[in-house]
């Protein structure tokens, strides 16, 4: 079973992706904040970090670059997933820094356990 470790501080959301990944078959952990999600992978291997970017105490950005400096994480996929639109290049610099993919919230329930699935194959 693939585990996914999502970080985010909305709890409505936080409920749904569970929902959603866990009826698709995945394992999935939560952290509500960057120092929390930190500790657990210092503490826990994960397939996947579904990353929020607005978090309470640091940014998304600055914990996928912690995630990537730590040597147990930096082939630990990472998808962002956040309401703040980037532009097409954005994109394609963030995946040639190892970003595996980038989805927009709202999202379709559909779209994002097709991602999810793509990512992890």
């Amino acid at each position: 079973m693939k585990r996914i470790l999502h970080i985010e501080d909305d709890r409505d959301t936080v409920l749904l992706v569970k929902t959603l990944l866990e009826r698709h078959g995945y394992s999935v952990s939560n952290a509500f904040n960057g120092n929390e999600c930190l500790n657990i992978l210092k503490e826990e291997s994960v397939d996947l970090v579904l990353l929020d970017i607005m978090l309470p105490d640091m940014s998304g950005w600055d914990i996928f670059h912690r995630i990537r400096r730590d040597p147990r994480n930096r082939d630990t996929k990472v998808v962002f997933l956040s309401v703040i639109p980037i532009s097409e290049d954005r994109l394609r610099a963030l995946k040639e820094d190892g970003v595996s993919d980038y989805i927009m919230k709202p999202f379709d329930n559909e779209d994002l356990i097709d991602r999810i699935n793509k990512v992890l194959k």
